[in-house]
């Protein structure tokens, strides 16, 4: 959990979370919401939806490349490991 949380909050992961958060829910807050947007008749829940539209594709993003950043991590230290036993022989 320690090497997912350091790696999640990485600024290359935050920064490229952020990105696709805004993108995404940039988009997904157009198409389920533009009658509300473009009409001007937001209410508190509207736009409390439009916020779970932002925040789900930033936990989406941040999951997958930490995950990702965790595995290549964890493959290289396995390397070093099978290295470090091979010779020992």
């Amino acid at each position: 959990m320690k090497l997912f949380l350091r790696h999640a909050t990485d600024k290359v992961c935050v920064y490229r979370s952020v990105k696709v958060g805004v993108v995404v829910g940039t988009l997904l807050a157009l198409i389920n919401h533009y009658n509300a947007i473009l009409s001007g008749t937001l209410t508190a829940t509207i736009i409390f939806q439009i916020l779970l539209t932002y925040i789900v594709p930033y936990g989406v993003a941040t999951y997958g490349s930490a995950m990702q950043a965790r595995h290549i991590e964890l493959q290289e230290l396995k390397k070093i490991e099978k290295s470090s036993r091979l010779q020992k022989k």
